[in-house]
């Protein structure tokens, strides 16, 4: 009996200091904010210190980030934003297109503010973190290389080149290959090629980006750099990447020096090696690292994933994958006898590829949200966002409104037929001074991927029903496991 006793206090004094626990984030900050408390959205702050960070990365690591917002939703109703604690922060979960087209278009009360780890991870000169006056001159100075008719019809050999050896190596294979894997390599040499110049590869084009692999692990991380952490081993990788470019940096500085007023800009590293600003001075070597890192990440990884996406709903969509083929052929056979390979001209005609790629990105949920801070107390629709918060644009509850694409759940490109949908809905390269200005090298280097893959290859796929995985993009955890096969 006395044992017993004990068990049932045992249990009630868990369930008490569980309670307590669970409330403590809550009472801290209802106690720091005062009044301002009761104004916020409706959510919880989560444990002491964790906040709902556990509960964060599981759902991703499940590929299941939708239910952060489902369970939201459930426990406090339906919302237009929530308060939370996610990666060691204050946040205000924002998910109406409204909201999202208010905070990403308004520098004055919100700017870029990403998670610790990927501040760290990504370099503080990064275009991603420097805003106003330093975001615009950098991005002035950086956008011109890859955007625009003539700086794209420069790629359009090189990418081809890559995409057509790629695809025939893949097909000669006789065991199956991680289809995401050897993507992520071929979109890399491609970015690599156009930003460093083929010259400028010290070490194997594979490792390379097998660490830029390892570096993206820790972006949604915690940022504990200790052994054992996705962190500490994200870490590790970009202090070998800077070596590498560091060396590269060097050796093209001295190439300039020595060929003197006879030196040309080849890349784009070369041309921020070139650059002055307003005063005379050049571009520091940190600003340089920074600015290359981030666009050879940015580069290759969003557009590998969403190559890989494409070809699986397209296998998965035999109707969809022959009206893709057929507009490919049409081309084809509109082509002089004389042309050899893709034009840009050409690249702008493939309407149906490009709605393609667009659904992709909606039902792929490659970019499944965006990071801000509030620069000054906030108060949207009679809610407060406080100053110091950081605000979170959940891009991934937007593509998934029944309200703007029936049936959401649904692959359909044909739903992009003379379709505009309401502004902030659909926003994949960001909007206003954020738009991301490498999207059309992006479409142009997975439209011409397609291109080839839809004319002659088709895929299958080993584990179709393959859990996926949101880390650090939504892929599955097999990295899809395949056979490419060549077509007649």
């Amino acid at each position: 009996m006395e044992l017993r006793n004990w068990l049932v206090l045992f249990v009630a004094a868990f369930v008490f200091i569980f309670g307590v626990l669970k409330r403590l984030n809550d009472w801290y900050y209802g106690a720091k904010m005062g009044k301002l408390w009761a104004k916020l959205p409706p959510g919880h702050m989560g444990w002491p210190l964790l906040g709902s960070t556990l509960s964060y990365l599981k759902n991703f690591s499940s590929g299941q980030p939708r239910n952060i917002i489902h369970n939201l939703s459930i426990r406090y109703g339906k919302s237009d934003m929530y308060k939370a604690h996610l990666l060691g922060r204050a946040s205000i979960i924002v998910c109406t297109s409204e909201l999202c087209r208010q905070v990403l278009g308004d520098e004055d009360k919100f700017k870029p503010s990403l998670p610790r780890s990927i501040t760290i991870l990504t370099g503080r000169k990064s275009l991603m973190q420097v805003f106003k006056t330093e975001h615009r001159r950098l991005r002035r100075l950086t956008t011109a290389p890859i955007s625009g008719h003539v700086a794209l019809e420069m790629y359009i050999n090189h990418i081809e080149h890559t995409v057509i050896s790629g695809l025939e190596e893949w097909a000669s294979m006789k065991k199956p290959i991680e289809l995401l894997t050897e993507i992520k390599k071929l979109t890399f040499k491609i970015i690599w090629n156009i930003f460093l110049g083929s010259s400028s590869i010290h070490s194997s084009i594979a490792e390379i980006e097998a660490l830029f692999a390892k570096l993206a692990l820790g972006f949604i991380s915690l940022p504990i750099n200790f052994p054992g952490f996705s962190f500490h081993k994200s870490l590790k990788a970009r202090k070998q990447l800077l070596k590498k470019l560091q060396s590269i940096i060097n050796q093209k500085r001295l190439v300039k020096k020595r060929e003197g007023e006879s030196w040309e800009a080849k890349d784009m590293m070369d041309l921020l090696i070139e650059l002055k600003d307003e005063d005379g001075e050049e571009l520091d070597d940190e600003t340089i690292i920074d600015l290359i890192f981030g666009k050879l990440f940015a580069g290759h990884e969003t557009s590998a994933y969403t190559a890989m996406w494409a070809v699986l709903f397209l296998t998965n969509h035999p109707h969809i994958f022959q009206q893709a083929k057929e507009e490919q052929e049409d081309i084809i056979r509109r082509r002089p006898t004389t042309q050899k390979g893709v034009t840009l001209s050409e690249v702008k005609q493939m309407k149906f590829l490009y709605q393609v790629i667009d659904e992709t990105l909606r039902v792929g949920g490659i970019t499944f949200m965006v990071f801000r801070e509030a620069v000054v107390d906030v108060e949207i629709n009679g809610k407060m966002i406080p100053k110091g918060w950081k605000v979170i644009p959940w891009f991934g509850e937007l593509y998934m409104d029944e309200k703007q694409f029936p049936s959401p759940q649904e692959f359909n490109p044909s739903r992009w037929d003379n379709f505009v949908a309401t502004p902030g809905a659909f926003i994949p390269f960001g909007l206003g001074s954020r738009f991301c200005p490498g999207s059309d090298l992006a479409k142009l280097e997975i439209s011409i991927f397609l291109h080839y893959f839809l004319l002659n290859y088709k895929v299958e796929q080993l584990n179709p029903q393959c859990q996926k995985t949101c880390l650090p993009f939504p892929h599955p955890k097999d990295k899809c496991l395949a056979k490419v096969l060549k077509v007649e």
